[in-house]
């Protein structure tokens, strides 16, 4: 699925225990990683373009037109949803260049590498998240 994290399969380790949390080849680290991301989404939307542009064919039969328009509102959805997570990245890349990328907005603690590497845009702690998911299952 294209939301997934693009990884290199020897991608090194985000942290190091003799090293500390966010140093430079860390945040070099991410920084590449949210860049391959963006690009990744990016050839997704030139390739929804080209393919609606491929197969904008008007179909004389209704039942035809209104599968290839649901199909198109399907990729339009997902390309949405998409460039939602373009923005995340684009402000996970702005907090690189600030310093604060890696730090709970929520309590100011680190996110950790791991949690970092399974979802780079995230802006809140473990400990943070769960208690928003808590309150928003609470209010639910």
């Amino acid at each position: 699925m294209p939301e997934r994290t693009p990884r290199a399969k020897d991608a090194p380790s985000p942290q190091r225990r003799d090293e500390p949390y966010m140093d430079e080849r860390q945040t070099e680290h991410f920084r590449q990683l949210l860049l391959a991301w963006k690009h990744q989404l990016r050839g997704e939307v030139e390739r929804t373009v080209q393919h609606l542009q491929d197969e904008g064919i008007a179909f004389a039969d209704p039942n035809d037109r209104a599968s290839q328009e649901e199909e198109f509102a399907l990729e339009l959805r997902a390309r949405d949803r998409e460039r939602k997570l373009v923005h995340k990245i684009d402000v996970a890349l702005g907090q690189l260049d600030e310093g604060t990328y890696g730090y709970c907005e929520a309590c100011g603690e680190p996110i950790g590498a791991r949690r970092l590497e399974a979802r780079p845009t995230a802006t809140l702690c473990i400990d943070c998240k769960e208690i928003e998911e808590s309150r928003d299952r609470q209010r639910a």
